[in-house]
């Protein structure tokens, strides 16, 4: 085997070692102009707002929202009656009946003596006004207690009888309420079918004087009165109010001697059959509460 050294051999080829560098400028340099151009093309728009010709486009961090890009819903008060007071006036006492002495005392309205309070009315199956009244009353101050409401009942089944329609005119007027109702479910004849809402009259003798509070408890009235309807989905009384759900009294205790707004509310006629199974309806009741509430948050948040 013959061996070459290598003063012997060929000579060999000089590589050159600017082949890498020349072949990564010849890639980069037509990548870069091809970006400048595209640049030029579209980033024209960074120039016009400021942005120095030629230079990227600032980008500025996202800046968390302000108080007033908050929606109208963010700004919604949790509790929009915070602050109010509502009294609601249970019509009538489950026991009243057991206390005949005491409730047909006579006591002064104003414009004449009128018995203390009575028994109430019932459906032909013995389902008590006295209870409805004070099942609804109860689920009432429930919802307005969530709109953040200071409620008061005149009584809350823990009396013997009454209270007498003087003192429920009294516990509205010592607390200042903003806003007094009181419930009630009417004994019309069969057939007879609808709620309604009593206004007080404008009444003006011996301890009564409604004069200042006729206006704005006509406004609760038919804020309540309109709400009721639409919650329930039934229809004004067809027998009292020519279709208007409204009525206005001066022979009312409770109404005549009320220094606050103040309406009375007849949900239905519990001598109807028909209305009689509304009103023995639990999911009616809650219906009946939501309606009354919508009608006072609406007067109170005028």
């Amino acid at each position: 085997m013959s061996y070459a050294g290598p003063d012997f051999g060929p000579p060999q080829p000089r590589r050159s070692r600017r082949r890498p560098l020349t072949v990564a400028l010849a890639v980069l340099v037509p990548g870069a102009l091809l970006g400048w151009l595209v640049y030029e093309g579209v980033g024209g728009a960074a120039d016009g707002s400021g942005s120095p010709a030629g230079a990227p486009p600032a980008v500025s961090p996202s800046a968390p929202p302000t108080a007033s890009s908050t929606t109208a819903d963010d700004k919604e008060p949790a509790t929009p009656l915070k602050g109010k007071v509502v009294v609601i006036d249970p019509g009538h006492n489950l026991t009243n009946f057991e206390h005949t002495a005491e409730i047909n005392r006579k006591v002064d309205i104003g414009t004449n003596r009128k018995e203390c309070d009575t028994t109430g009315t019932s459906t032909n199956a013995g389902y008590a006004e006295a209870a409805f009244t004070l099942d609804v009353a109860h689920r009432l101050r429930a919802l307005l207690e969530k709109q953040g409401a200071t409620v008061r009942l005149t009584q809350d089944g823990d009396r013997p009888y009454g209270p007498c329609v003087d003192e429920r005119a009294r516990i509205g007027n010592n607390a200042k309420a903003d806003a007094v109702v009181s419930i009630h479910a009417d004994g019309a004849g069969a057939g007879q079918r609808g709620y309604h809402v009593i206004l007080p009259g404008r009444v003006h003798k011996g301890i009564a004087d409604t004069r200042r509070i006729v206006a704005p408890s006509a406004t609760l009235g038919r804020l309540v009165a309109t709400d009721f309807g639409r919650a329930t989905d039934t229809e004004p009384s067809n027998y009292i109010g020519d279709g208007t759900g409204l009525v206005t009294r001066t022979d009312l205790g409770g109404l005549n001697l009320s220094t606050v707004p103040k309406v009375f509310i007849e949900c239905g006629n519990m001598r109807d059959s028909k209305d009689a199974a509304q009103l023995t309806s639990g999911a009616w009741r809650q219906k009946a509460a939501q309606g009354i509430s919508e009608g006072i948050v609406s007067f109170l948040r005028g």
